[in-house]
């Protein structure tokens, strides 16, 4: 028995357990279905796309996409300790103030959530009305910085963009390298940054190799939680509440699992009903990525990270290519006049990215894309099984709303633009895999057929929705959920820093701490 049950070793999971046990007298169990977190490329920075597919990853899928010729895109996902801040690449982007305002939500606007930013935060450019110091979370400026990228960005500034060194700072929009993750060259995983930290605390147990099954829900009030590990059920019970904080797919699949959910489809399952909530598993929204691939003969792309010397530098100086986070350095714009805010991220890669990440690189190349960042289209998690082992049925429908493809052929005109002047003129010798041309029908078709994840699910189990504005769900006491499924609409950037941003304003309200006090932003609105 202990206090609160925590599921999911991810990155809300890991900032929960390190907050909650701040207090000797709490007790808390994180429940994580993946193992540690000892593989060696979760903690070398260029190693993360030789995690997907693997032990660590959760390896799913969309079902069948309409909007993308039927095609299923792959979606990793961690799992592991740390969850996906173990997988991902590490950007720190905090999303745009008007993104959380929108929300709607009590005490979850932009200047109620700064603060919690700032606390989490150790930025190695020092403290300031942006950045944080002292915090657990590694946040510091990319130390690869690939000739390509810089390439990128003059090609960027060519074309008649800004510079932006701060995506975090004043305003978003324009082009700059990205601040990451890392500490000292490795990557800073919610896992090192909090976990690890205090796992010594005699109040905080963890038990790894877990997967739960299924939420115990007695008269109305979440008890505890039912898993199994090598084939033996174990049962955790929360004297206290029950916090999901597994993620956008398995945060609702496990709801679903447990009887909290769309009432017809659990009956056809023969789940018992615990209670009839049709939006969970709803709202399920993403970054559409639309990646450009050229290849070229310059030997400096990240197939050549591994090289004796690299590695080397790494280990003695924590620098060099093996500190790539892979997309270095990226830019915010706004495809339309009028926009209060930018409605495109731009992202670009020295490596080839080609099939989501899964084909091997075959010759030094660069990627370029943007990814939607205010998309219309919805989707939903749902289950296809009543066993709890099998892989939730996810639906992205990317493209659904038709604004949402004029969106990715006007972005790709810039990314074509881009591409086509005089400073990556050297790395954009052979287009790999190009539009048929430049016209209207063409991209369309080009976008349909490369359109990839950015990895970024959110809304799932929505404030509003599932969720009050203290993440409890309502129609059970005892149960809440913390994880990016809670955001109504999605953030204009990389998901991460919001959901770490969550989690550390959910243990206030968890633990009934005051809220950090609002900080103005009157310099970021102008």
């Amino acid at each position: 028995m202990y206090d609160y049950v925590i599921v999911g070793g991810g990155s809300a999971g890991c900032v929960l357990a390190a907050r909650l046990t701040e207090d000797p007298d709490v007790t808390v169990c994180v429940v994580e279905a993946g193992p540690l977190d000892t593989v060696e490329n979760i903690h070398v920075p260029a190693g993360f796309a030789k995690l997907f597919r693997t032990g660590v990853d959760w390896d799913y899928d969309t079902h069948d996409e309409p909007g993308l010729n039927g095609r299923r895109v792959f979606l990793p996902q961690g799992r592991v300790l740390g969850g996906t801040s173990s997988i991902n690449s590490m950007i720190y982007v905090r999303g745009n103030p008007l993104d959380f305002d929108a929300w709607g939500q009590p005490g979850w606007g932009f200047d109620d959530l700064l603060g919690y930013f700032l606390r989490s935060e150790d930025n190695d450019r020092g403290e300031s009305a942006f950045h944080g110091v002292g915090g657990p979370l590694g946040v510091s400026d990319n130390r690869a910085r690939n000739p390509m990228s810089t390439a990128f960005l003059a090609a960027a500034a060519a074309a008649g963009f800004a510079a932006n060194d701060d995506f975090n700072g004043p305003a978003q929009d324009g082009f700059g390298y990205f601040q990451v993750n890392q500490r000292d060259g490795r990557r800073s995983s919610a896992a090192t940054a909090f976990l690890h930290p205090v796992l010594h605390r005699p109040n905080l147990t963890l038990e790894a190799n877990l997967q739960t099954h299924r939420v115990l829900v007695e008269g109305g009030r979440a008890t505890g939680v039912v898993g199994f590990r090598a084939g033996e059920e174990i049962t955790v019970r929360a004297e206290r509440e029950v916090v999901l904080a597994a993620g956008a797919y398995n945060s609702p699949q496990l709801l679903m699992l447990s009887g909290i959910g769309p009432a017809a489809m659990l009956g056809a399952l023969n789940i018992p009903v615990v209670l009839d909530q049709p939006l969970v598993g709803q709202n399920l929204q993403d970054h559409a990525l639309v990646p450009l691939v050229y290849t070229h003969r310059h030997p400096i792309s990240m197939l050549a990270a591994g090289a004796p010397e690299s590695v080397h530098q790494f280990v003695t100086e924590g620098r060099g290519p093996l500190t790539s986070n892979g997309p270095e350095a990226g830019g915010f714009v706004r495809t339309l006049s009028g926009l209060p805010a930018p409605d495109v991220e731009f992202l670009t890669a020295p490596v080839m990215i080609a099939d989501s990440g899964l084909a091997a690189p075959t010759a030094h190349a660069i990627t370029l894309g943007a990814s939607l960042l205010t998309p219309l289209s919805r989707g939903h998690v749902s289950l296809g099984s009543d066993d709890p082992t099998a892989k939730p049925r996810i639906v992205h429908n990317y493209y659904a709303d038709p604004a949402d493809l004029d969106t990715a052929v006007r972005a790709l005109r810039i990314a074509l633009e881009i591409a086509g002047t005089a400073p990556l003129e050297p790395y954009t010798e052979t287009a790999f895999r190009p539009p048929a041309s430049t016209s209207e029908e063409d991209l369309r078709a080009y976008a349909r057929a490369r359109t990839q994840s950015t990895y970024h699910p959110v809304g799932t189990c929505a404030m509003g929705q599932v969720v009050d504005a203290e993440l409890r769900v309502m129609g059970v006491e005892g149960l809440r959920v913390v994880d990016a499924s809670v955001m109504p609409t999605i953030t204009r950037g990389n998901t991460n820093a919001p959901v770490i941003a969550i989690a550390e304003k959910a243990a206030d309200l968890i633990s009934g701490a005051p809220a950090l006090p609002a900080r103005g932003t009157e310099a970021l609105a102008a």
